[in-house]
């Protein structure tokens, strides 16, 4: 009990002593200053932003650029499209040659019954003609019935025109690599006579057209196309003289699908007679 006494004693001092160290850290926290008066500055700044966007609308006014629209009035560059009537003339400068067939005919790869045979016409059958040969003895031919074109004989056409209002022209012949053209091609003359040979070239009988000559020969004093056709040499041609222009032939091998490549035949000239 005595020592309870003393540790009552001796703790009653201390208390006091942390009572008083309290009483006195209440006061000076009491006396600290308060930071929050420094936070109203930011109010400030919003008010002051707001006018400034006022600036905008005052640059609207300058972009009245838009008057320049007087460049419509230089669209009356559209009147001169109005070049396009001065054509419409030209299709009506030639007239169309047409034809009706009026006899059962052949119609040709060529301007003479020596070609291939490539398409039936029959009496009605409606033609444009495209062109003629020399003589106009055989027009090139669009028939409305067949999808390509071919030769046939005037005589055997109702035409609208006359034939010789249509060009003079030449085509080509179907080609065939199925066959060789001729070979050893020669020829002689004996006055007016020219004779033609060559070697046999070996085809099927369902194949086999013959052998094709093209030949322009002097006639009566002029230079004229001559297709001929021969089954097997020689080939005998009339060759006259007293053409300016000399005489020439070339040679085909002929089969039902076309014809080969052609060969220029040597052609021998008139022996001029000795005084």
């Amino acid at each position: 009990m005595a020592n309870m006494r003393r540790w009552m004693i001796l703790l009653v001092p201390f208390g006091l002593l942390l009572l008083a160290v309290g009483f006195s850290g209440g006061l000076i926290w009491a006396h600290r200053p308060t930071p929050t008066p420094t936070a109203t500055i930011t109010p400030t700044f919003t008010p002051s932003k707001t006018p400034t966007k006022t600036l905008i609308p005052s640059t609207t006014p300058s972009v009245t650029f838009t008057p320049p629209p007087t460049f419509t009035s230089t669209i009356t560059l559209t009147p001169t499209v109005t070049y396009t009537p001065s054509i419409t003339p030209t299709p009506t400068a030639t007239p169309e040659l047409r034809g009706r067939v009026s006899v059962q005919a052949n119609c040709r790869y060529g301007p003479g019954s020596a070609y291939i045979y490539e398409w039936g016409l029959y009496p009605g059958n409606r033609v444009t003609v495209l062109g003629r040969n020399q003589e106009g003895t055989w027009v090139y031919v669009d028939p409305w019935t067949y999808m390509d074109y071919c030769w046939v004989k005037t005589e055997f056409l109702e035409l609208t025109y006359d034939v010789s209002s249509v060009a003079q022209i030449r085509t080509l012949l179907p080609y065939t690599e199925f066959y060789w053209a001729p070979r050893n091609v020669r020829a002689s003359r004996l006055g007016d006579e020219v004779m033609v040979n060559w070697d046999l070239i070996s085809m099927s009988l369902d194949d086999n057209r013959g052998y094709l000559i093209e030949g322009w020969l002097c006639v009566d004093g002029q230079l004229r196309f001559t297709p001929l056709q021969f089954w097997t040499p020689p080939a005998i041609l009339i060759d006259e003289p007293g053409c300016i222009e000399p005489s020439s032939a070339r040679i085909y091998t002929a089969e039902k699908h076309g014809y080969s490549e052609w060969v220029a035949i040597a052609w021998p000239a008139h022996s001029t007679p000795t005084p």
